[in-house]
């Protein structure tokens, strides 16, 4: 059984395809630049200090210190993220109320549960694809594990307990997903959000936990804790020493991506507006360098190719899911 859940080259030549045929022709050439003069609300689906978080941070600060568009960031953590995305789906669709979209509400959320209180492709306007990254496995140093091999033998001869971000969120999909490739069993503890989870794991209350390996580099370079594996295609160049699970004979590849979604109904040119002044940001150099030190590869595609990212995703991360045996929990 593997988990890789990259999309494949075939699937973003159909979105790029997508893209050049349904973005609107008045909108191609908008210019970076406020979109509004009300502020605008940046919600996060989980609390202050997660990867979501950090993104938001910055898009906030460089859309009003660059292109003068005034923005807050609000968290509204919660059930795997579905209840900052139904709260952005109740939202006004005039581009003031817009959301860090992730795996949790849109990729997860369909499968990992049997009802939702929203659509995840008719009530969204998915706006700007902003990138990814990846998770890994961090074990305490004394446990005398370095390799995902010995983390089995660990895990087969011990109770082992791991802690994510939350039901549903990305590092529970990967802890039940390594338990399935693995062969072997751990006891999930979700969290409010990695920081309470990383705390816990200082603390010796968690064994081991999952979460972005870039910010937690400070961590492993003081000794606190160990990447035994990151779940990713190649390895992060952050931490060129770190082996991928690939790499180490198990099939785990799992991509943690963040974008910019909306209500539904945002007039195309304002979304395009947003488009272009989000892509803009991520362009400028001093946010390209805080971006890949959260371990987050940027790529620009157009809103019509991101929409169809999203919609794809969720088809390619439902037999995850499935498979580890987490749906309709």
């Amino acid at each position: 059984m593997s988990f890789n859940v990259s999309i494949s080259r075939r699937a973003l030549m159909s979105a790029a395809i997508a893209g050049a045929l349904l973005l609107p022709v008045k909108t191609a050439f908008a210019d970076p630049g406020a979109w509004s003069d009300e502020p605008v609300r940046i919600v996060v689906t989980f609390p202050p200090g997660g990867t979501s978080d950090l993104v938001a941070r910055l898009l906030a600060k460089y859309l009003e210190t660059e292109f003068g568009q005034k923005a807050v960031v609000d968290n509204r953590p919660g059930a795997a993220g579905t209840v900052a995305a139904d709260y952005i789906a109740k939202q006004d669709a005039d581009g003031t109320a817009l959301m860090i979209a992730n795996n949790a509400p849109f990729t997860i959320a369909p499968t990992q549960f049997e009802t939702l209180p929203y659509e995840p492709m008719t009530d969204f306007t998915h706006v700007a694809y902003i990138g990814a990254s990846a998770p890994g496995l961090f074990v305490k140093p004394d446990a005398g594990v370095a390799t995902v091999a010995e983390f089995v033998e660990l895990a087969k001869t011990q109770s082992v307990s791991y802690g994510s971000s939350g039901v549903g969120s990305i590092s529970h999909i990967l802890g039940k997903a390594v338990d399935a490739e693995l062969g072997i069993e751990t006891l999930h503890v979700p969290y409010q959000g990695s920081a309470p989870a990383i705390q816990d794991f200082r603390a010796g209350v968690l064994d081991t936990f999952y979460d972005m390996v870039a910010q937690n580099s400070e961590m492993i370079e003081d000794g606190e804790a160990v990447a035994i594996g990151i779940a990713a295609a190649e390895r992060y160049p952050g931490m060129p020493d770190v082996p991928t699970f690939t790499e180490q004979g198990f099939d785990i590849v799992i991509e943690n991506w963040v974008g910019l979604t909306g209500p539904s109904g945002i007039d195309p040119v304002v979304a395009q507006q947003i488009h272009e002044t989000a892509l803009a940001v991520f362009a400028l150099p001093e946010v390209k360098e805080q971006i890949e030190a959260l371990g987050i590869t940027h790529r620009a595609l157009s809103s019509a190719e991101y929409t169809e990212f999203v919609e794809t995703q969720m088809s390619v991360w439902k037999p995850l899911i499935i498979a580890a045996g987490v749906q309709g929990k």
